[in-house]
This record gives structure tokens, sequence and C-alpha cells, in this order.
């Protein structure tokens, strides 16, 4: 298959702090020269693009595509497809699906499923259950992400529950260790107290206060407790609380701690306010809070206590998203929307565009130590995006790619629109349209 040289021109390029006007010329599947604006760079195809932002690609570390096993919600294809469209070039996967990925039988099922339809990148993390210790053992952290503990939120049989079995996987897990925290038993009291007042019928804005700050700082606090013991490489998903945020520091860079965090948009963007208004749209495990959350989430993002951005993208279809609050499952879709929404909000000054690329690009990649990608640099794969910051555009059902068909910002109008994505130096995305004729890389770990 001929490679072709591509010059990027007269774009802004953001990138390790800096936004400064450059040329990059792309050999597929590297990044061959960054080089001046205006440099010859001899027989490329030339894009223009004066105007724009060019960065890294978009690195999610936490998403659910839903196959196997639930693909009438999603599957590797279309969310991946949704995801270059959103300037997403890489992402990881995690194990609640049907069967669970809980061995490394259905982990390869979906390394080889992947390389045949994924538009993006990709990992796959493995999850834990209280009786798959060898299989956490045999892990290579050079082509796994990490493992997946449930820290008391209950999913089938992944949620961890035993004392022994935590610990020895804190103390031998071979690679980093992400966690879902939420308190299990205090979410059941808290269920159990508005199912005395309100039966089946429990409204929706008490969701944050059946899944609890409280809930979270709880088993967040465990986990970190477990992990400064045993000296364990921890990485907690979604903080969604206040309290949460006074567990971290930002003393070191995040490359360095061995403690580390993210926070998903839509706990930067929505708060309990919106409710009323999106309904169980919006109704996500941990729960979105109340605006004094959403307010310290901001507060840790831009001090460095949090490490990342992410999406927890998980799709449902409509149909389930409008059953009963008890019957309703959390989750939504926001692969396709996270770099425009993170544009949005730095447009109305909450962070600068270096820092959206540092905890969306360069963050996640230095985290999981993820090699030659996450960077703008020479000998480093292609994973570009260009963003037009002055195209604005409104989402709603024609442009949604997700293949439930609906977002949670349906109605939300953008300053900025993606508008070119290469992955590994191929042109996948432009202007809506797909080259679909090579598919992403699996990622690996410079781990061992």
């Amino acid at each position: 298959m001929k490679m072709q040289k591509t010059l990027i021109t007269g774009a802004k390029m953001i990138n390790e702090g800096n936004i400064q006007e450059m040329d990059i010329l792309i050999e597929e599947p590297y990044i061959a020269s960054i080089m001046r604006a205006g440099t010859n760079a001899g027989k490329a195809c030339v894009i223009e693009a004066q105007g724009k932002y060019l960065l890294p690609g978009i690195i999610d570390e936490h998403v659910h595509f839903r196959e196997p096993g639930l693909t009438h919600k999603a599957d590797i294809y279309t969310e991946s497809r949704a995801a270059v469209a959103g300037g997403v070039t890489s992402f990881m996967d995690m194990p609640n699906t049907i069967p669970q990925t809980t061995n490394h039988k259905t982990l390869e099922w979906k390394l080889k499923r992947a390389s045949k339809s994924s538009l993006a990148n990709y990992a796959f993390y493995l999850g834990a259950t209280n009786d798959n210790l060898n299989e956490i053992l045999d892990i290579d952290p050079a082509m796994i992400p990490g493992v997946k503990v449930f820290m008391g939120a209950s999913t089938g049989n992944m949620r961890i529950d035993d004392e022994e079995t935590l610990i020895n996987i804190f103390s031998k897990a071979p690679c980093l260790i992400a966690v879902h925290c939420e308190d299990e038993d205090l979410i059941r009291k808290n269920l159990a107290y508005y199912q005395s007042i309100y039966a089946k019928d429990i409204p929706l804005e008490y969701h944050s206060l059946i899944r609890s700050a409280d809930a979270c700082q709880k088993s967040t606090q465990k986990a970190i407790a477990l992990a400064r013991e045993y000296d364990s490489r921890l990485h907690v998903l979604h903080l969604s609380s206040v309290e949460e945020t006074k567990l971290f520091t930002n003393k070191l860079p995040s490359n360095q701690k061995q403690i580390t965090s993210e926070v998903c948009i839509h706990h930067l963007w929505f708060s309990n306010i919106d409710y009323k208004e999106k309904g169980t749209k919006i109704k996500w495990n941990p729960s979105i809070k109340t605006p004094a959350d959403k307010k310290a989430l901001w507060e840790a993002l831009l001090d460095d206590r949090i490490d990342a951005v992410a999406t927890d993208h998980a799709p449902h279809t409509l149909q389930e998203k409008q059953n009963p609050y008890l019957s309703c499952p959390s989750g939504a879709p926001m692969v396709q929307h996270s770099l425009s929404a993170m544009f949005e909000m730095a447009f109305q000054r909450k962070l600068e565009l270096t820092r959206v690329v540092e905890k969306m690009c360069h963050a996640p990649a230095l985290l999981f130590n993820i090699h030659k990608r996450g960077f703008i640099r020479e000998g480093y794969f292609a994973d570009l995006v260009l963003i037009d910051p002055n195209e604005p555009w409104e989402v709603n059902s024609s442009n949604i790619l997700y293949k439930c068909g609906w977002s949670p910002m349906e109605g939300t109008h953008f300053s900025s629109r993606v508008t070119h994505t290469w992955v590994n130096g191929h042109l996948v995305y432009k202007k809506g349209l797909f080259d679909e004729s090579r598919k992403g890389m699996q990622l690996m770990f410079d781990n061992r």
C-alpha cells in the first residue's frame, strides 16, 4: 500500500505548552519533520491550514464501546468512527462487556476485532474479579494499559468486595490499577431510604444523593490507602466530588506520581441543576453532583491535582434511557464531542488551549507510558487533529455519529469544529468524509 507524504502548513500548533505557527511533514505513519512555516518540503500533498489549530490526537483513556455482547448500543467500528470525527485518535476500552474482559482469551478476541474494525488506535483493560488473580498476574504491561477494579461499585461479578482479593491486586498487579470508586454498601443504604419514601417512583434529582459524594469519597480514600501501603501505581477514574479532590496532591508532575486521577467531560460541563432539562440523558455513575462539586473539579484540574480529562463514553439506546429511574441504565455517549466541549470551555476562559492539549493528549500519554503518542514530535506517530476555531455548529440528530443516535450535548452550540483527523499519518476524517481504507493500531506501552 503506497504511503504518501503530507505537509500541513500554516496551522497554529498547540504542543508542549506553546502555540506557534509551524509546518508539519508526515511520512506515514510518522511525523517526519516540524519546520518553520513556509519551509519547502518537496513533493507532498499540501493541506493549507491557515486559521486552524493543529494538536496531537486526543487520547481517551476511558471508554465503553460495548463490544462484544452489547452491540445494540454501540460497537468498536461505530464508536471509533465517531471518535475520529471528534479528534480522538486513541482510546482505551473498559472490560464490562458480555462476556466481561476478565481473561486473556476475551482480551485477544477484542484486540483481533479492533484490528479489523477500529478507525482509531486502541487498547483494552483487563477487568478484575474476586477470582481471576492469575489472569492479572499474567498481564504484559507493554500490551495492556492496566487492570480495571470496581472498588465497591456493583457491575456483575466485577465488584471486588473481598479484602484479601484487594490486597492481592494492590500488592501484586504488574501494571497500573484503574479504579471506579463508589461504596456500594452506602449506595444501597441511600437507595433504601429513598425507596421507603417514593417506592419505585424515585425522582431523578435524587440520583446524586443516592450515589452520593460520601460514597465516592469513602471508596476513593480506601483505594488511595491501599496504594500507599503497597506502593501501587493507582489511577482513580472519574472524580466527581469536592471531598475526593482533597485527597490528591499537585506536588509532582503527573508522570512522577504513583497516584493519579481523571475527570470526565460531563462532570465539568453539567451539574445536578441540569437534571431538570436533560433528565436521564445525564444519568451517569458516579453521579453528576452540585455546582460546588463542579467548581471544585475545575479547581483541582487547573492546579494539577487532577491529571487528565476523559469521557467515560458509555452509550445506551434512547429507549433504555427513557426507562424510569430504577431501571434506567447509567451512562451516555460523549467521545465525538469532548474536544469541541473543552475548546468551548477554553473560550469561556476556564483554561488555556495549551492546558486542553496537556490534559487530553500529553497527560494520558505520560500517565500510561504510551509509546510515541500524545505529542507532536519528530519520530512520533502522526496522530494529529485540525480544529477550526471559527466554524460554529450545533449538535443535532443529523450530525451525531454514535450508533445509539443521541447525545446529551444535543442542542449545544459549539464555536469550533474538528475538520481533519490523521491516525498514524492516514487522513481518516476530512470535513464529514471518512477514508476507512486503513485501520488504527494497537497502543503499546513503555512499561517493561
